[in-house]
């Protein structure tokens, strides 16, 4: 049977638990049809890069199908129907991935580099950039030889 991924765009003002029984609303249809649902992964909401609809975030959520084509048009047209779907992609593909999805491991890389960098997420500053010296090192302001030797500005003053 051919493999599929399905990903899915809900309204921001839809619940979790509403994305949760889309899902499995979604799943009925594809087993009435002969069809099965492995891995299923909800994203959560999720800012939008332009408005569609007038919603600026929605829900994401993926499902790996493995259905025939027949069910998989199905489950597109139950989603078409419904209000909540703001956007759909289904794309064939030859064999599923193991583990959590690209998105799942972006978060967690970015988790990752947060506590390398010295723990930014508890409000400590961590420098960026490694190489830059701190702002001690530096040389005063009058101190900065050819480029620095301007003349004086005068002070104005108001009355």
């Amino acid at each position: 049977m051919p493999l599929y991924e399905t990903v899915f765009l809900v309204r921001q003002d839809v619940s979790g638990q509403a994305v949760d029984e889309l899902v499995e609303q979604y799943k009925s249809v594809l087993a009435e049809n002969g069809g099965s649902v492995g891995r299923v992964e909800n994203w959560g909401l999720k800012t939008l890069s332009y408005r569609i609809a007038k919603n600026r975030k929605a829900h994401f959520a993926l499902m790996d199908i493995e259905a025939p084509a027949a069910a998989v048009q199905e489950m597109e047209r139950q989603m078409r129907l419904n209000e909540d779907v703001l956007r759909t992609l289904t794309i064939r593909v030859e064999e599923h991935e193991d583990g959590p999805s690209v998105m799942k491991q972006k978060r967690d890389r970015d988790d990752r580099r947060r506590r390398e960098r010295g723990g930014r997420e508890d409000g400590e500053g961590g420098d960026r950039f490694g190489d830059r010296p701190e702002r001690g090192d530096r040389p005063e302001r009058g101190e900065r030889g050819e480029r620095g030797d301007r003349p004086e500005r005068r002070e104005r003053e108001y009355s």
